[in-house]
């Protein structure tokens, strides 16, 4: 490697200052509490491998899109280790998520082409997850043909999740664009700029603190609830319960914890300022 190219390689502190700048590693939404927890001290390794090479910012939200299918792929193995594989690679997805902003922000090719691509991973991924919650309800695929009453209301589950996920999730992206349609500013990324007007909603959003159970629907939570679910199966099948109890009421739960995480979040959202 001559002189000259290994002189325009950041070092590791010139890569921190100017890809995790302070404004970056204390976003109030868009960092998932595994980023500012932990992962953000470790991306910056692999980011400055990732500059060093020829692969864009929007190559490696390709490869975050990539580890967010395969926990979709993992939770269809059956047992432990499938939800043992799909743990894991939501772990390498939320690092992956970090690093593309990193590459992107010390490269300037910060773009719309960017924050499209990221809205297509996790929306895919938080989608495909919860489907694939019901579809390993459901067991062998052979059950269906063989027990349909007996199967169809988890992969029927499994979609409503999905669905009610999907929209949980478009919610603040119709913010977005609403505000946008309307001749607005850009809403920060604060909690100032999301707090409640004093009132009802507000007393249900302190209450819900207590019991955070819309925090949960996340690629990351979702994944280690599979492996939870796995845990109980694998505990309480031998001492007599039915099989894939765990798996079974655990997507039984979600989509009515999750139809009210929906509901709180638009009585959040118009008991804001968000929209005005």
């Amino acid at each position: 490697m001559s002189a000259e190219k290994q002189s325009r390689y950041p070092t590791l502190a010139e890569l921190r200052a100017k890809a995790q700048p302070i404004e970056v590693r204390t976003r109030k939404n868009a960092e998932h509490w595994t980023a500012q927890l932990y992962l953000r001290h470790f991306s910056i390794y692999f980011t400055m491998l990732l500059v060093r090479t020829r692969i864009s910012a929007n190559g490696v939200t390709g490869m975050m899109i990539v580890a967010g299918w395969c926990i979709a792929a993992a939770l269809l193995i059956p047992g432990i280790w499938g939800a043992v594989l799909a743990v894991v690679f939501s772990q390498v997805q939320m690092y992956i998520d970090c690093c593309d902003g990193e590459v992107a922000r010390w490269r300037g090719t910060s773009g719309a082409k960017g924050v499209f691509l990221d809205k297509v991973g996790h929306y895919t991924t938080e989608g495909l997850v919860a489907f694939a919650l019901g579809a390993r309800a459901v067991g062998e695929w052979s059950n269906l043909a063989t027990d349909p009453g007996g199967t169809y209301p988890y992969l029927l589950a499994g979609s409503m999740l999905a669905s009610l996920v999907l929209l949980n999730k478009a919610l603040n992206d119709m913010v977005h664009v609403s505000r946008a349609f309307n001749g607005l500013d850009k809403l920060a990324d604060s909690q100032s700029a999301t707090a409640l007007n004093p009132g009802f909603t507000a007393k249900l959003k302190r209450a819900a603190r207590f019991v955070p159970f819309h925090r949960i629907y996340h690629s990351v939570e979702l994944s280690l609830l599979a492996l939870l679910s796995s845990i109980v199966t694998a505990v309480a099948v031998p001492l007599g319960a039915a099989p894939l109890v765990g798996e079974r009421w655990l997507v039984l739960i979600l989509v009515p914890l999750c139809l009210l995480s929906v509901i709180g979040h638009f009585m959040s959202i118009m008991a804001s300022k968000r929209l005005s």
